[in-house]
């Protein structure tokens, strides 16, 4: 079995960055949590992870073919009708995987 070395600079750059972003988020708990929120910015908050998910999924499709968006369809129907995003995301997989070996999808 070939020893393994590792290289430290990229090893405090993933240390530096992981803590990075651990204080990122936890000084955004910190400081909301010392700010009085108005219930409209309460709402617009519960906004932003949907917003997120959007701006993440929407430029993939736009460059997807049928098979993407056959998934897309799948996974919000499921997710509509069932409310369960487990299913959803399983139903999604599913159809992309179907439609990617149908010889007119891929």
């Amino acid at each position: 079995m070939p020893e393994m070395q590792v290289n430290m600079v990229a090893f405090v750059a993933i240390v530096g960055m992981a803590v990075g972003t651990y204080f990122t988020r936890i000084g955004g708990y910190w400081l909301v949590s010392r700010v009085d929120l108005s219930p409209r910015f309460q709402a617009w908050l519960s906004y932003v992870p949907g917003a997120i998910l959007v701006s993440l999924i929407v430029p993939e499709l736009a460059k997807g073919g049928p098979a993407k968006w056959g998934a897309a369809l799948a996974a919000l129907v499921v997710a509509w009708r069932s409310g369960n995003i487990l299913y959803a995301m399983l139903a999604g997989i599913g159809i992309v995987l179907l439609l990617r070996h149908l010889p007119m999808a891929a």
